[in-house]
């Protein structure tokens, strides 16, 4: 929408024109975020599939950036065979190293729709705040991060049925792990960076609250694949599968993405 062009793309496809202009090495990508639940609930609404919603909606976008002129050198997306390649490479690295735990997590079903609701499935009151349309990951009214379980008075978007509760495996980032050598890069970042006042504030938070596993599987069928046994029926969950979209989008526009990601001297 406007806001989203005003507030983000403009902005950037200003300074995006100021480095050319300054013969700066330049390299300005965005592209059409497609896997997850909300893909999944808007082609139920319409009554199409989730390739064909994305589809869709990536042309409309397209049309629109060129409409107002923005400078991309690429707009892609990420239902691409390089976001599948980079994010499950990514996801060996982690595995190898040590930062994924599995744990069995209490998940709403709807009976009804035969499946485990992913959280934009899911709506009810928010267990803090008492705001009645709360998501299933999160309140939009006070912000707090919700586990769906937790929700007051749950119902299944797709079908208004009450959901049960039923145990189901996943994958977490260990993020407790990160904790002591986060904190100094903090401390200097903040020292450093130009952090906004909310910003600050919001991150402070989760420190002070300490860092806790976060889950990046969901039990879905539109989303890139988990290749690990035990969970080839499940996908990434999109909050860690979208931010890879920068690195693929890159590599869809040239086979030299790792030069623009893997770089910090320049």
């Amino acid at each position: 929408h406007l806001g989203n062009i005003i507030g983000c793309v403009l902005s950037a496809d200003t300074f995006a024109r100021y480095c050319r202009l300054r013969n700066w090495n330049t390299l300005y990508v965005c592209g059409t975020d497609e896997y997850g639940t909300a893909t999944e609930t808007k082609a139920v609404e319409e009554g199409l599939t989730p390739q064909e919603i994305c589809n869709k909606y990536n042309a409309i976008h397209a049309d629109i950036y060129r409409w107002f002129d923005i400078s991309f050198d690429y707009f892609g997306r990420t239902t691409t065979p390089h976001q599948t390649t980079i994010a499950q490479d990514i996801f060996q690295r982690l595995l190898a190293r040590g930062f994924l735990l599995q744990d069995t997590v209490e998940q709403l079903r709807c009976e009804n729709c035969q499946r485990f609701l992913a959280d934009r499935f899911v709506e009810g009151t928010c267990p803090f705040c008492s705001y009645e349309e709360a998501r299933g990951d999160q309140c939009d009214k006070c912000g707090k991060l919700i586990n769906a379980v937790e929700l007051k008075n749950p119902q299944c978007k797709l079908c208004r049925s009450v959901p049960v509760v039923k145990p189901t495996q996943h994958l977490f980032l260990d993020l407790p792990k990160l904790e002591e050598r986060l904190e100094p890069w903090l401390e200097q970042s903040w020292a450093t960076g130009d952090w906004t006042a909310n910003a600050r504030y919001i991150t402070r938070s989760w420190i002070r609250d300490g860092l806790k596993p976060r889950c990046i599987t969901r039990d879905l069928k539109w989303g890139t694949p988990v290749p690990l046994d035990g969970f080839r029926d499940k996908v990434f969950y999109v909050w860690f599968d979208a931010p890879i979209g920068y690195l693929s989008i890159t590599a869809n526009y040239t086979d030299q993405w790792e030069r623009w990601w893997k770089n910090p001297q320049q």
